[in-house]
C-alpha cells in the first residue's frame, strides 16, 4: 500500500477558508442513498476535507467503513445496549420446562440430565421476557444485552463518532440515535457548527434514525435502473418526514441517458440536483491510500471540481 501523502494541503486549506461553515446553531447534513455502493462514504469524506470544522458521524453501523478513510484514533469508547437478554440461573432452575414450553423463538435449550436443566441460546433470544415473567422459580435473569460499542475518535479533519455493532445483533436504529446524540453534545462542547453524517443505505429503521430532524439530506444515486428506483424510495421517505433534500448523481457519466432521466424526474418532484460527479479512478486511488479525492487530486481536476461544486450547492441549500 502506498504511503498516504496529502499532496494538496494548501489547496485544501484554501477550500476550507473559501467555503463557509456557518455560524450559530449546529447544522446537520446527512448523506444517504436508497441502495448500497453509490459512493456516499467517499462523498462524505471529501465533504470533511472541505468543511473545515465538522463533527463526523458514521451512522452506517451495520457495515461501517468511514473509518477506513479517516484513520481515527480512539480516545473514548463505551458499550451499547439496545435491548434485554435472558439467562438461566442453573442453581435455581428445577427443570420444570415452563420456559421451554412458552418460548416461541426456540431460544430455550434443554441440557441432558438428570436432572434436566435449561439454558438460553443467546443468538436465538429476542429479549421478549416471557420466560423470565412466567418462570415459577424466578430462575431466569433478564439483563441488558451488550449489542456493540461506540467510539469517540480524532481524525485529521476533526472529531468522529462511530460504532461497531456485534455480529447478528439488532437495534441498529437505537445505536444510530445514540451516535447522533453524542455528536450533538460534542459539537456543542467544542463550538463546532456542522455535523456531517454518513448514513446507512436503504429506507429502514437506521436510515430513519439518522435523518430525523436533520437540516439537509444529500441523496446520492447512480445512473442505473436500481439507482432510479431506490432514489424514488429515498425521496418519498424524505418527503414523509419533511426533511429538506438535494440529489447528487454519482458516476453520472456512466449512462448519460439515465442521468438525464433522473435529473428530469428530480426536478419534477421539486428537488434540486446539487451535483453530478463523474466516474474516475481517482476514487479508487484515494481509497487505496486511505484518503479523500480532495487530498489526492489537483483542485482543478475533474472529480475534485465536481465535489467542490457539489459542496458549494450543499452549503447554499443549508442557507
Amino acid at each position: 500500500m502506498k504511503k498516504l501523502t496529502v499532496v494538496n494541503a494548501d489547496q485544501v486549506r484554501r477550500m476550507q477558508e473559501e467555503l463557509p461553515t456557518g455560524h450559530g446553531p449546529v447544522r446537520e447534513v446527512v448523506v444517504i442513498s436508497g441502495k448500497g455502493g453509490t459512493g456516499k462514504t467517499s462523498i462524505v469524506a471529501s465533504f470533511a476535507a472541505m468543511a473545515g470544522n465538522p463533527v463526523l458521524v458514521d451512522c452506517d453501523v451495520d457495515a461501517a467503513n468511514l473509518h477506513l478513510v479517516m484513520n481515527p484514533e480512539v480516545r473514548e469508547s463505551g458499550e451499547f445496549s439496545g435491548g434485554k437478554i435472558a439467562r438461566v440461573e442453573k442453581e435455581l432452575c428445577n427443570g420444570c420446562g415452563k420456559c421451554y414450553e412458552l418460548c416461541r423463538f426456540e431460544a430455550i435449550v434443554p441440557q441432558e440430565g438428570p436432572p434436566v436443566k435449561y439454558v438460553v441460546d443467546h443468538l436465538m433470544c429476542e429479549g421478549c421476557g416471557v420466560c423470565a415473567y412466567f418462570c415459577p422459580e424466578k430462575a431466569i435473569a433478564f439483563e441488558d444485552a451488550v449489542n456493540g460499542r461506540w467510539y469517540a475518535s480524532t481524525t485529521r479533519f476533526g472529531p468522529m463518532i462511530h460504532a461497531r455493532l456485534g455480529i447478528a445483533e439488532e437495534n441498529s436504529g437505537k445505536l444510530v440515535s445514540l451516535l447522533r446524540k453524542k455528536a450533538r453534545e460534542l459539537a456543542a462542547k467544542e463550538g463546532r457548527s456542522l455535523i456531517l453524517i454518513d448514513g446507512p443505505p436503504g429506507i429502514g429503521c437506521p436510515v430513519i434514525a439518522s435523518m430525523g430532524g436533520a437540516d439537509l439530506l444529500v441523496l446520492v444515486t447512480e445512473p442505473t435502473v436500481s439507482g432510479e428506483h431506490d432514489l424514488a424510495r429515498a425521496v418519498e421517505l424524505a418527503e414523509h418526514f419533511g426533511v429538506p433534500a438535494v440529489v447528487c448523481i454519482n458516476k453520472a457519466d456512466l449512462n448519460s441517458e439515465v442521468s438525464e432521466r433522473i435529473t428530469r424526474w428530480t426536478r419534477q418532484r421539486g428537488l434540486q440536483v446539487a451535483g453530478r460527479v463523474r466516474y474516475d479512478r481517482a476514487f479508487t486511488r484515494a481509497q487505496v491510500n486511505r484518503s479523500t479525492v480532495i487530498e489526492n487530486t489537483n483542485a482543478a481536476d475533474g472529480p475534485a471540481e465536481d465535489l467542490r461544486n457539489l459542496w458549494r450547492q450543499v452549503l447554499s441549500a443549508l442557507g
